[in-house]
């Protein structure tokens, strides 16, 4: 499948432009190909691409007391980066990594910039993916407040069924706020109870 067909079936729940649309878009970008545990973006640096993972998967995550705390799992079809930084154009503390051989899609800032300016759909595609960006951060956040770990976590195996052959166990405890001994926990009690 070509680059703007992914990024186009990825988008079209949320909405609808033409496939033309996504050409001129994958255009102004390009597909890199990584390995596991390659470093996208290091800490203290500015983020300078805007990506999309089209196969993989990877974390943000944010150097804290010695230790990096998972702040978000991303998989295909997610955006994947520093996004703060990459609109505000400054460092931050967060570290983009791949936790499996990956294929991202990437577009630089300055060609995004253009993206919003010089096609019909431009302005639309940049306005829908900063508005799914928050979105997406509002929902985490909410869900970190009224939900348990053990329902989150569920709702993670939903979405990704095989998170635990994909996804460093130590990074999906982080994430849920846990300790990897209670996601080991909570592992169990869901293997029983089925």
């Amino acid at each position: 499948m070509k680059t703007e067909e992914t990024i186009k079936q990825a988008f079209d729940p949320y909405f609808k432009v033409p496939l033309k649309a996504w050409k001129s878009f994958a255009d102004l970008g390009e597909v890199i190909t990584t390995t596991k545990d390659s470093i996208i973006k290091n800490t203290n640096t500015t983020e300078k691409y805007l990506s999309f993972i089209l196969k993989g998967s990877g974390g943000i995550l944010l150097w804290n007391n010695n230790n990096f705390v998972c702040i978000d799992l991303c998989y295909e079809g997610d955006f994947f980066g520093d996004y703060m930084s990459f609109l505000d154009q400054r460092p931050t503390p967060l570290e983009v990594i791949t936790f499996e051989p990956s294929e991202i899609f990437r577009i630089p800032r300055v060609n995004f910039e253009k993206l919003s300016f010089n096609t019909e759909f431009g302005d639309k595609i940049c306005r829908f993916a900063a508005e799914g960006l928050f979105i997406h951060k509002q929902e985490q956040q909410i869900a970190l407040l009224i939900k348990t770990a053990s329902d989150r976590y569920v709702e993670l195996l939903a979405k990704q069924p095989n998170i635990i052959l994909r996804t460093p166990q130590k990074y999906i405890a982080s994430y849920l706020g846990i300790t990897p001994q209670s996601l080991s926990r909570i592992r169990k009690e869901l293997a029983n109870n089925h």
